[in-house]
């Protein structure tokens, strides 16, 4: 048995040694993008595939994952953590242990397709959110059993109606807030960067009558961004995810997109960033518009939740890679003051 230990530990000993000799790879920024369709080059793109075909990125195994990894020598590493929460946070949380990479000094560019709300956004408009909220952490009751003063049967944890504030048990990871500063920057850098517009975009947008910000050509703005696992839709829920948003994030706050995965995605971060291996100050969420969160005028919530995105989504996946890679770019090709220095409070 003694022999035995002494053997193994000489092998760890010998691997930690190993470790040390090849240094880790210091990574300048990452993008987290969500789901591929099918491939991830050659044929119908998805959130992935315009990053490693149009930047020519270089795969890396990374078994842990939903896919592989892609770098380049820029300092640039993409992943595609796989759909909804658990997948995210699974996914980030194993990239940040990976010992191959330095990304304690790392940007995050958080950059997906997201439903958004009518009341603020058309489709291929892109949000830079301030505040990643979750819309999961909650008691809900049947809507056929909720009592006729309640708008919904969504109840905040350690609450005892809707949109009334927690004086119970809960849990702290709800809301996380972004670096103000660094929002404001990229959306400066952004927000007049051309957006694709299309036909049917227009068309679809045009039975939004009585939704001014809906029926506009794709625009970019900052907001806030709503993440649960269940695809919600339908006007009574985007009543309830705009009173959770308010609830948690602050009058100020208004909830213009919805997602499935940067709840998770936020909280892996932040407990990465406990022990030093990620600075949370240095995370932005691009969500991009790629239907609407409530039918038009006329159309049930049954038909709008499965109705076909207009170009299958095609202008929103563009404004994803166009402004997220136009953040990249900036930070990458000015790293020796963005080392440091975080963008926005350098001005």
């Amino acid at each position: 048995m003694l022999k035995r230990l002494l053997q193994t530990g000489l092998i760890l000993a010998l691997f930690s040694v190993a470790l040390g000799a090849n240094a880790a790879t210091p990574i300048k920024t990452v993008v987290v993008t969500m789901f591929e369709n099918g491939e991830v080059t050659g044929d119908r793109p998805g959130e992935l595939q315009f990053w490693v075909e149009r930047l020519e990125l270089k795969k890396v195994d990374f078994p842990l994952g939903v896919h592989d990894l892609y770098t380049n020598e820029d300092g640039l590493l993409v992943i595609c953590t796989g759909g909804g929460v658990t997948n995210a946070t699974a996914s980030i949380m194993a990239l940040g242990m990976d010992e191959r990479f330095d990304l304690s000094k790392s940007y995050w560019v958080i950059a997906g397709i997201g439903g958004g709300d009518p009341e603020d956004v058309s489709l291929g408009t892109a949000v830079w959110a301030k505040h990643v909220v979750d819309g999961d952490l909650l008691y809900e009751i049947d809507g056929r059993e909720i009592p006729d003063s309640w708008e919904y049967g969504l109840i905040p944890l350690g609450a005892k109606e809707p949109n009334q504030e927690s004086t119970g048990w809960t849990v702290d990871t709800i809301v996380y807030d972004l670096n103000p500063s660094l929002v404001e920057w990229a959306y400066e850098l952004t927000k007049d960067h051309p957006t694709q517009d299309t036909p049917a975009l227009k068309e679809f947008r045009s039975h939004y009558e009585g939704y001014p910000n809906a029926q506009k050509a794709p625009f970019v703005t900052i907001g806030d961004t709503l993440g649960s696992s269940t695809y919600w839709h339908g006007d009574l829920l985007n009543k309830w995810a705009n009173d959770w948003v308010k609830l948690h994030a602050g009058e100020q706050a208004n909830m213009m997109t919805t997602n499935m995965e940067d709840n998770g995605t936020l909280t892996a971060l932040h407990r990465m960033a406990k022990v030093g291996l990620v600075d949370t100050d240095r995370v932005l969420v691009l969500r991009t518009v790629s239907n609407y969160s409530a039918p038009p005028p006329g159309k049930t919530a049954a038909w709008s939740t499965t109705a076909p995105y207009p170009d299958q989504g095609g202008p929103a996946f563009e404004a994803a890679f166009e402004l997220g890679n136009r953040v990249v770019k900036t930070i990458n090709g000015n790293w020796k003051t963005f080392e440091n220095t975080i963008p926005g409070d350098a001005q």
